[in-house]
Protein backbone atom coordinates (compact mmCIF):
# COMPACT_ATOMS: atom_id res chain seq x y z
CA UNK A 1 0.00 0.00 0.00
CA UNK A 2 1.19 3.78 -0.84
CA UNK A 3 2.91 5.91 1.81
CA UNK A 4 -0.04 7.83 3.21
CA UNK A 5 1.07 11.94 3.68
CA UNK A 6 -1.11 14.22 5.56
CA UNK A 7 -0.97 17.81 6.36
CA UNK A 8 -2.06 18.64 9.76
CA UNK A 9 -3.08 21.88 11.23
CA UNK A 10 -0.16 23.02 12.09
CA UNK A 11 1.22 22.84 8.33
CA UNK A 12 3.86 19.47 9.16
CA UNK A 13 4.09 16.76 6.55
CA UNK A 14 3.17 13.39 9.09
CA UNK A 15 2.70 10.29 7.62
CA UNK A 16 -1.11 8.91 8.72
CA UNK A 17 -1.07 4.96 10.11
CA UNK A 18 -3.16 2.89 7.37
CA UNK A 19 -5.64 0.54 9.67
CA UNK A 20 -8.31 -2.50 7.30
CA UNK A 21 -12.21 -1.51 8.02
CA UNK A 22 -12.45 -4.82 9.98
CA UNK A 23 -9.93 -3.99 13.01
CA UNK A 24 -11.62 -0.74 13.31
CA UNK A 25 -15.00 -2.27 13.54
CA UNK A 26 -13.76 -4.69 15.61
CA UNK A 27 -11.91 -2.08 18.17
CA UNK A 28 -13.18 1.23 17.18
CA UNK A 29 -12.65 2.50 21.08
CA UNK A 30 -9.19 1.43 21.14
CA UNK A 31 -8.66 3.00 17.55
CA UNK A 32 -11.02 6.46 18.16
CA UNK A 33 -8.44 7.20 21.27
CA UNK A 34 -4.94 6.40 19.58
CA UNK A 35 -5.99 8.98 16.64
CA UNK A 36 -6.71 11.54 19.30
CA UNK A 37 -3.50 11.00 20.65
CA UNK A 38 -1.76 10.34 17.59
CA UNK A 39 -2.92 11.97 15.09
CA UNK A 40 -5.46 10.87 11.95
CA UNK A 41 -5.87 6.94 10.47
CA UNK A 42 -6.78 6.03 7.25
CA UNK A 43 -9.35 3.39 7.00
CA UNK A 44 -8.72 1.11 4.45
CA UNK A 45 -10.76 -1.66 2.35
CA UNK A 46 -8.70 -4.07 0.61
CA UNK A 47 -5.41 -2.19 0.96
CA UNK A 48 -7.03 0.99 -0.34
CA UNK A 49 -7.85 3.91 1.64
CA UNK A 50 -11.56 4.64 1.73
CA UNK A 51 -11.98 7.11 4.86
CA UNK A 52 -9.84 8.90 7.02
CA UNK A 53 -10.79 9.33 11.09
CA UNK A 54 -9.39 12.54 12.67
CA UNK A 55 -10.29 14.58 15.69
CA UNK A 56 -13.08 16.91 15.84
CA UNK A 57 -10.01 19.67 16.48
CA UNK A 58 -7.99 18.66 12.90
CA UNK A 59 -11.34 18.66 11.60
CA UNK A 60 -12.38 22.26 12.86
CA UNK A 61 -9.01 23.32 11.76
CA UNK A 62 -9.48 22.17 8.23
CA UNK A 63 -12.78 23.52 7.84
CA UNK A 64 -12.10 27.24 8.84
CA UNK A 65 -9.15 26.95 6.86
CA UNK A 66 -11.03 26.35 3.67
CA UNK A 67 -13.79 28.30 4.58
CA UNK A 68 -12.35 31.94 5.19
CA UNK A 69 -14.61 34.63 5.26
CA UNK A 70 -14.62 37.88 3.62
CA UNK A 71 -13.95 39.16 6.64
CA UNK A 72 -10.96 37.58 7.27
CA UNK A 73 -9.66 38.02 4.45
CA UNK A 74 -10.58 41.87 4.63
CA UNK A 75 -8.59 42.18 8.01
CA UNK A 76 -5.52 40.17 6.82
CA UNK A 77 -5.45 43.12 4.26
CA UNK A 78 -5.80 45.60 5.88
CA UNK A 79 -2.81 44.68 7.92
CA UNK A 80 -0.43 44.07 4.83
CA UNK A 81 -1.81 47.27 3.52
CA UNK A 82 -0.88 48.97 7.03
CA UNK A 83 2.66 47.34 7.13
CA UNK A 84 3.17 49.01 3.74
CA UNK A 85 2.31 52.68 4.59
CA UNK A 86 5.62 53.41 6.61
CA UNK A 87 7.03 56.30 5.71
CA UNK A 88 9.89 54.96 4.09
CA UNK A 89 7.87 52.97 2.20
CA UNK A 90 5.95 55.97 0.97
CA UNK A 91 8.98 57.46 0.05
CA UNK A 92 10.17 54.82 -2.00
CA UNK A 93 6.81 54.58 -3.95
CA UNK A 94 7.42 57.89 -4.54
CA UNK A 95 10.93 57.91 -5.34
CA UNK A 96 10.27 55.19 -8.21
CA UNK A 97 7.66 57.24 -9.50
CA UNK A 98 10.03 60.59 -10.16
CA UNK A 99 12.41 58.74 -11.30
CA UNK A 100 13.64 58.99 -14.83
CA UNK A 101 13.75 55.85 -17.04
CA UNK A 102 18.07 55.85 -16.76
CA UNK A 103 17.68 56.19 -13.09
CA UNK A 104 14.94 52.94 -13.33
CA UNK A 105 17.09 51.04 -15.57
CA UNK A 106 20.55 51.48 -13.07
CA UNK A 107 18.27 50.45 -10.33
CA UNK A 108 17.12 47.32 -11.82
CA UNK A 109 20.36 46.23 -12.99
CA UNK A 110 21.73 47.10 -9.22
CA UNK A 111 19.67 45.05 -8.06
CA UNK A 112 19.69 42.17 -10.62
CA UNK A 113 23.48 42.02 -9.42
CA UNK A 114 22.33 41.51 -5.68
CA UNK A 115 20.17 38.53 -6.33
CA UNK A 116 22.17 37.17 -8.68
CA UNK A 117 24.46 33.35 -8.10
CA UNK A 118 27.72 33.90 -8.31
CA UNK A 119 29.40 32.56 -11.70
CA UNK A 120 33.49 31.87 -12.21
CA UNK A 121 34.73 33.70 -14.65
CA UNK A 122 35.39 32.30 -18.11
CA UNK A 123 39.18 31.62 -18.45
CA UNK A 124 39.08 29.66 -14.41
CA UNK A 125 36.45 27.20 -16.26
CA UNK A 126 38.83 27.19 -18.97
CA UNK A 127 41.37 26.19 -17.26
CA UNK A 128 39.75 24.06 -14.90
CA UNK A 129 38.65 21.77 -17.53
CA UNK A 130 42.23 21.67 -19.21
CA UNK A 131 43.40 20.08 -15.61
CA UNK A 132 41.15 17.12 -15.72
Amino acid sequence: MPRLIFRNSLGQLVDIAAIAATRVKNEFGAILEQTMHSGPVAITRHDRPKAVLLSFTEFESLVKERSRSLGDLSEEFDELLARMQTPQARQGVEAAFNASSEELGRAAVTASKKHRAPTRKRSQRLSRAART
